[in-house]
This record gives structure tokens, C-alpha cells and sequence, in this order.
């Protein structure tokens, strides 16, 4: 059976061709031209995937974000104007997984597709090779349900930002570059004026809290990227 993606756009044009496209690679296509529509179609369930713009009439896209996340956990790829860092941070911090800038080549919107599905099905860990769940500190991950909690309770994280989590507790203690970060949780390559990761570290130290014992429990390094504390009973443990 084909993975079902929703795309909320006003833009006729642009989802009759974007459906097209995408067909062609595999995937159902539903679209929704406003935002009050959007969210009945995105809360009746079943996708595994929602592109949204930011621009739509009757709700925009930040309000639909905002509705959607109080109910689902479905990734969401948010469109935005090109040079429009704004939209993005904003996108990023209400929990959208990725952004991708108007216009776009569609191959670009594929490859971000992917790769956000990549992640969200990374919870099968191959042949047990890995543990299913994680522990640092005051934090674990449970792989299986990609939940994280902190001191027993449940933290809620988008996927980017459990991915995220992920890479810097597998390895606390060590810098984890920028250029790894971004490619390892968003898919891409590291551009020069690309804030997202730096937006989504933001995001994990408000809701994780920005210390762990007397560290600071993730550390920016200046000019190299950023390392989750290790506390030394950690260390010996």
C-alpha cells in the first residue's frame, strides 16, 4: 500500500503538480487548499507525512501547526518564502520537522521527504544490533516508542528534535560537529547561513531544561558544533 501524504496549499497549481510528481515516486497524494480544511484532513489520520504552507487563507499554516501538534505527531514539512529565516524559526519552534523554501525543484522536496521518513522509521534498529533504549543522566530514550523522558517524565519532542537528542547522547561528552548534525537529522548539508539545528538545540534546552547537575546540558562550542554534558558519575557508570 502506498504511504499517504497530505499537502496544505492554496496554490492549485502548485498541488496538481507536486501531486503529479509525487505519484510518479510511489506515494498518495491528498491536498487541502485552506487551513481550516487542512487540519479536518490531517486529524482524520492515516498520513505519514503533511506539507504545509505558511501562507493559506481561513488559518494559516503556524495556527494549523499549532492545532495539528496538540493531537498528532505526524512529521510536518513546512513551506515558507524564500530568505524568509523568520517563518522558518518560527516553523521550527512550533514543530515542524523540516522547512523548504518557494520555489522549489521538485527532487529537493522528494529528497526532504525521504529523508524525514527515514528518520521517523529509524525506531526498527537492525538485528538488535543497537540497545532500544538509551540512558545519560536524567534522560532516557526508548527507540521502540520514540519517547523521551526526563527524571521519569515524559518529555514531548517533535522527530527532528528526538533525532537530535539521539545524536548528542550517543555521544555525550563529545563535540558533535554542525556539519554532522545537520546531516544526520535533517538530511542535507550544511549551508552557510542554515540556523536550523542551532534553532532545534533552542528548542531541546527549553524543554530539557539548560542544566544538568552543575553542566550545562548542551554546550555550544564556538566554531565547532555542541556536546551534551557528561557528568562524571555518568563517566563511571
Amino acid at each position: 500500500m502506498a504511504e499517504r501524504i497530505l499537502i496544505i496549499d492554496d496554490d492549485v497549481e502548485l498541488c496538481t503538480l507536486v501531486t503529479r510528481y509525487l505519484a510518479r515516486e510511489g506515494f498518495e497524494i491528498e491536498t487541502a487548499n485552506n487551513g481550516e480544511r487542512g487540519v479536518e484532513k490531517a486529524l482524520g489520520g492515516g498520513y505519514v507525512l503533511i506539507v504545509l504552507d505558511v501562507m493559506l487563507p481561513k488559518l494559516n499554516g503556524f495556527d494549523v501547526l499549532w492545532r495539528l501538534r496538540a493531537e498528532l505527531e505526524t512529521p510536518v514539512l513546512m513551506l515558507t518564502a524564500r530568505g524568509d529565516d523568520v517563518d522558518r524559526i518560527v516553523g521550527l519552534e512550533s514543530g515542524a520537522d523540516d522547512y523548504l523554501a518557494k520555489p522549489f525543484n521538485p527532487l529537493e522536496l522528494t529528497a526532504r521527504i525521504r529523508a524525514i521518513l527515514r528518520r521517523t522509521k529509524s525506531a526498527a534498529l537492525p538485528d538488535g544490533s543497537e540497545p532500544e533504549t538509551l540512558r545519560v543522566g536524567d534522560m532516557e530514550l526508548d527507540f521502540g516508542a520514540r519517547l523521551a523522558q526526563r527524571g521519569g517524565e515524559i518529555v514531548e519532542l517533535t522527530g527532528a528534535e528526538f533525532d537530535l537528542l539521539t545524536l548528542l547522547l550517543k555521544n555525550a561528552g563529545r563535540i558533535v560537529t554542525r556539519e554532522e548534525l545537520v546531516s544526520t537529522v535533517l538530511g542535507r548539508k550544511l549551508s552557510p547561513f542554515d540556523r536550523s539545528i542551532d534553532t532545534l538545540v533552542s528548542n531541546l534546552r527549553r524543554k530539557l531544561g539548560h542544566s544538568v547537575g552543575q553542566a550545562e546540558r548542551i554546550k555550544a562550542v564556538r566554531g565547532a558544533g555542541y556536546v551534551y554534558a557528561l557528568t562524571r558519575q555518568d563517566a563511571v557508570a
